[in-house]
């Protein structure tokens, strides 16, 4: 129930609305580059080059992009992306517009310092070559050098909040799974605790008081003249056990029924909750196990349902009834039985007090959690 599920980076699982991103800009540039390409060769040319520069996308950049790596690898994809790109500006200029792609990997993949470097490299190649094939010193000046100065601008401030946006995601993300593994280490501590203290409660009371018991029918047995003064003092030491191991029991109750009855702590838990049929106190023992059985449903109601679920107490001539139902995604009970539940130890609580659990499920149906105590 309590199974520790690995916090993912937000980067990685959203890394897919990046790829739509790129895929969307490449396509558009690619079309873009053959409908005003001067001939159909140099625009086939040129929007092959920009495939190339996908292909190195999807065989090497994504994963370090994705991952967050950093280093010479990152040099190395750029590089390459480059090397395609420079001649694919030279064949149709249009192909420029995949900087709208080119310049944010530039930080997805590079420190923030190495990021402008080449950033500046990317969106100079389209100055450069204007200026080798054109000439026109106005429209350079006037016009295509202020709008690279304003690419590199933006893309330097937008990829260096980026980097520091995630760096502090991640740090965060740490930090939740530093906290989870100290709850969990002070919750495991917190249960040895716990057992060396009852372990030590049982042996100084009970243990000892039951030892007392045998040893005085063991003394009626040898000295019959005596036998009824020890049979009584054994007596009373088995009823002042008796009175230990029920202060035992009370000193386990949930703290949820401290006080309260059975209804009031379902709804403490499910403020939703319908009761049917004449309610009425039931032992200890059943309001325990119907309370653990229902906190035990409604934790994987949270951890897997799509909405809250519903919660219901009938209280029948001879059986009081506990039923859960979330619209979860559900499971077939017959190939995975336990999957996603804490089935056995519910099962086993519910058996101990001789009732009966039963889970109803369909993948995509959702689950309905019944358990039955006589009472």
């Amino acid at each position: 129930m309590s199974d520790h599920v690995p916090l993912e980076s937000a980067w990685v699982t959203r890394f897919h609305w990046f790829d739509a991103y790129f895929a969307v800009v490449g396509v558009g540039v690619a079309v873009f580059v053959l409908r005003t390409a001067s001939s159909p060769a140099a625009g086939w040319a040129s929007a092959g080059l920009l495939g190339g520069i996908a292909l190195l996308y999807v065989l090497i950049g994504r994963r370090f992009m994705r991952d967050e790596e950093t280093g010479w690898r990152g040099f190395a994809y750029l590089l390459g992306a480059f090397a395609c790109y420079v001649p694919a500006v030279a064949l149709v200029s249009g192909a420029s517009f995949a900087l709208f792609a080119l310049c944010p990997q530039c930080f997805m993949v590079l420190p923030a310092r190495f990021a402008v470097v080449a950033t500046v490299l990317f969106t100079g190649t389209h100055v450069a070559n204007f200026w080798i094939v054109d000439g026109d010193a106005s429209v350079l000046f006037g016009e295509l050098v202020p709008m690279a100065l304003v690419i590199v601008t933006l893309s330097t401030i937008f990829g260096t909040w980026s980097q520091r946006i995630l760096s502090q995601s991640d740090e965060r993300a740490e930090l939740i799974r530093e906290l989870a593994a100290s709850r969990a280490e002070v919750a495991r501590l917190g249960m040895l605790a716990e057992r060396q203290r009852l372990a030590g409660d049982i042996h100084d009371t009970i243990a000892q008081g039951l030892s007392s018991v045998v040893m005085l029918i063991q003394a009626a047995r040898s000295d019959p003249d005596r036998a009824d003064a020890h049979l009584a003092l054994a007596l009373d030491t088995a009823r002042d056990n008796l009175d230990e191991a029920r202060a035992l029991v009370a000193a386990l109750t949930p703290a949820l029924l401290d006080g309260r009855s059975l209804v009031d702590a379902l709804r403490r838990l499910s403020p939703s909750l319908a009761v049917s049929g004449p309610v009425r106190p039931l032992s200890t023992g059943l309001d325990v196990v119907l309370l653990r059985a229902a906190q035990e449903a409604l934790t994987n109601v949270r951890k897997h349902a799509a909405g809250p679920a519903s919660v219901s107490l009938d209280y029948g001539a001879s059986l009081v009834t506990l039923t859960v139902c979330d619209p979860g995604p559900g499971f077939d009970p017959a190939l995975s039985p336990s999957a996603g539940y804490g089935l056995p130890g519910m099962r086993a609580r519910v058996a101990q007090v001789g009732g009966s659990l039963t889970v109803d499920s369909k993948p995509g149906a959702g689950t309905t959690v019944r358990v039955e105590v006589r009472a």
